[in-house]
């Protein structure tokens, strides 16, 4: 065998082997073949007064893997390490070529598409592993591992929580900051005045040119008792206005807008894009479908720039040819990639949908229409303002139409394109009021953060990097430090305790600017300009002093008591949380191992249309709550939204409430 290739992915590899020929030979490592042990002071792996040199060990479960991947590389010429185009994949790629005895018959190759040009492209230009990747992807792992060892175990001798983390945490503290604003925000009273005409209204604005605030009911009634019905038209002016296409997605902006648009959490918009990168079956031919989609860079190749040019102008017409748009220049971007894209502009989401799961499919359409739509013309909006006037006060009203539609000609769908056309007035002339009102509001707070909002939070701030956001909401779920209601997070009551305790001792490392400022030095790492140890050294030195602190003086809440005692010793009955949620049992365990048995209470919703059982609320393994029969086994009847009672006339089974309207899960039918 001359050439032997090791990328990381099982299914990336059969797609690469095709592409390449019979003299090349290409398996997988299945991921990290090596990981930190949890060998020496406090299990870290990690020899802290040694420059955090770091000890090794084969993952659990890959001996074999590795003994195989020893014997293909002994019988090879040449071995060429194509892992993924990122530190992880440049570590990954160190760690094989150090423990699978390669010497100097190897390459680095890296791609950011699985496409056979990109393929062949990429391995003409092998070269060295970048020991400053490598570096970087230590620093991290290893600092993780600390902050993330001590701290967790801090935290579950101290409270009820389960651990702790370097980014996790201040995410954290991001929810719970917010919701407690929300809790202390007092509304303010403020009132508007409107104005309604023929076909459109006007709000007041001004009075004598300055800008008014009205915050009572009867200074808003003064001002009425001012006004007339007659509104003298003082001003009409028209611009006209360009309309600019939205850059292709990063990471970050891909899984915000699919949160948004279908509602996908990050972690599975992840799971499809990494298929979609990796390769899909499209008839007799597998090919990636999209390029490489971990990445902060909204670069495209000039290959795709000038290809997609060409569809544009053929498909739609010269006039909706754009040009690539560059984003404002930001702090800890990495441009060794590009944006998330298709691998063709030609490969459009009609002519794979056939071969792709629904849910790819939606993924793909829009990765497709937003790198597509993105190096198309601006839009253009003639944009009408007019000033009314009445008695010293002065009144505003806005109208707009698209005079060309450009880029929105693809991207109207995922974008508000709708005309507001005001009728035909002019100036000086006097139109009638039909009805002139006061308005109540109240001001309010800032929203909770969704999932796209609190990615877009992190990604603002330095904070993470594109590829551990859906990690980090995943472990703040799976650690029931917050709960999701209505797509919004709330913390919960162990996540607020966490936070507050993690405050009261490790306020100068958990917190954001640190957090980002270290996000910052990683990539100083990555780039050569800083050393790695140094940096770790700096914040153990930090981190330390602390955590010996915090074990020292940290309190231990104790359990809440019910108000019950206990009916084998009498002492008093507590909530504890265990595994599955919370239980009440004896405060004076180990000696009392009293658990008090609680009855369920089911909460029965309706009458099961299948089987004439009841349908009722239950949970998943996950504590996802969803609607299924009784008589489950024998009945497997079940609904994820809840049933509202009645019966489709369609197809017999239940109507459901999903946000605002009454449907059909079954055929999808709306009912009001």
């Amino acid at each position: 065998m001359k050439n032997l290739v090791i990328v990381e992915s099982p299914s990336k590899s059969h797609t690469i082997e095709k592409y390449l020929g019979k003299d090349y030979k290409v398996v997988s490592s299945k991921g990290h073949i090596r990981d930190l042990s949890t060998s020496g002071k406090y299990g870290l792996g990690v020899d802290l007064e040694n420059n955090f040199k770091p000890n090794y060990i084969i993952v659990k479960g890959k001996s074999k893997l590795v003994s195989e991947l020893k014997k293909d590389v002994k019988e090879s010429t040449n071995v060429i390490l194509a892992t993924d185009p990122d530190r992880e994949g440049e570590a990954i790629s160190w760690h094989l070529k150090d423990t699978l005895g390669i010497k100097d018959n190897y390459g680095r190759v890296v791609f950011n598409e699985i496409t056979e040009n990109a393929i062949k492209e990429a391995f003409k230009h092998p070269r060295d592993i970048d020991m400053d990747l490598v570096h970087s992807q230590e620093s991290r792992r290893i600092l993780d591992r600390i902050i993330g060892f001590r701290l967790s175990k801090l935290m579950q001798s101290k409270t009820d929580g389960k651990s702790a983390g370097r980014v996790q945490s201040v995410a954290l503290k991001l929810i719970v900051d917010r919701e407690r604003e929300i809790r202390s925000f007092i509304p303010e009273e403020y009132y508007t005045i409107e104005s309604k005409f023929d076909g459109f209204k006007a709000e007041l604005a001004k009075y004598k040119n300055k800008k008014i605030k009205i915050s009572t009911s009867l200074e808003a009634d003064k001002i009425l008792e001012k006004l007339s019905n007659a509104f003298k038209v003082e001003s009409i002016e028209t611009k006209e206005k360009k309309k600019q296409s939205k850059l292709p997605f990063t990471t970050s902006t891909l899984t915000q807008m699919a949160s948004n648009r279908l509602n996908y959490p990050a972690s599975k918009t992840m799971s499809i894009a990494q298929k979609l990168y990796e390769g899909v079956k499209l008839g007799s031919e597998t090919v990636g479908l999209i390029s490489y989609m971990r990445t902060d860079s909204v670069r495209l190749s000039d290959v795709f720039v000038n290809e997609t040019k060409k569809y544009i102008a053929s498909n739609y017409g010269k006039e909706y040819v754009g040009n690539a748009k560059k984003a404002k220049s930001k702090e800890n971007v990495q441009d060794a990639h590009e944006a998330v894209r298709p691998t063709s502009i030609s490969r459009t989401p009609e002519s794979v949908k056939k071969y792709l799961t629904a849910e790819e499919y939606k993924l793909y359409n829009l990765i497709y229409i937003r790198a597509l739509s993105s190096l198309m013309a601006d839009a253009k909006i003639e944009a009408t303002s007019v000033e009314l006037f009445n008695n010293d006060y002065i009144f505003k009203t806005s109208g707009q139409v698209c005079t060309f539609d450009g880029y929105l000609k693809v991207y109207g769908k995922y974008e508000d394109k709708e005309d507001n056309v005001l009728p035909a007035l002019e100036k000086d002339k006097v139109i009638v009021s039909k009805e002139i009102k006061k308005l109540q509001h109240f001001t309010e707070p800032k929203a909770r953060f969704t999932e796209a909002k609190l990615i877009a939070e992190l990604e603002s701030l330095g904070i993470g990097r594109p590829s551990t956001y859906a990690k980090i909401i995943s472990v703040l779920k799976e650690r029931e430090y917050v709960k999701i209601e209505d797509k919004k997070f709330y913390p919960t009551e162990t996540g607020e305790e966490v936070t507050d305790k993690l405050q009261e001792y490790f306020s100068s490392i958990i917190n954001v600017n640190y957090t980002a400022n270290m996000e910052k030095e990683l990539d100083e790492i990555s780039e050569g300009k800083i050393v790695w140890y140094e940096v770790l050294d700096e914040f153990y030195k930090d981190f330390e002093p602390l955590l010996a602190n915090a074990f020292k003086n940290m309190e231990k809440e104790a359990p809440k008591e019910t108000g019950e005692t206990c009916p084998e010793c009498g002492n008093p009955l507590v909530i504890r949380k265990g595994k599955y949620g919370e239980f009440t049992a004896c405060s004076n365990y180990p000696e009392c191992k009293y658990i008090k048995k609680e009855e369920k209470k089911i909460k029965e919703i309706c009458d099961c249309p299948k089987c004439g059982g009841k349908i009722i609320e239950k949970l998943t393994k996950k504590k996802k709550i969803f609607y299924g029969c009784s008589n489950f086994p024998k009945c497997n009847y079940a609904l994820w939204d809840k049933p509202n009672g009645s019966i489709c006339d369609k197809c017999g089974g239940l109507l459901v409430e999903k946000k605002d309207k009454v449907i059909c899960p079954e055929c999808d039918k709306s009912s009001k």
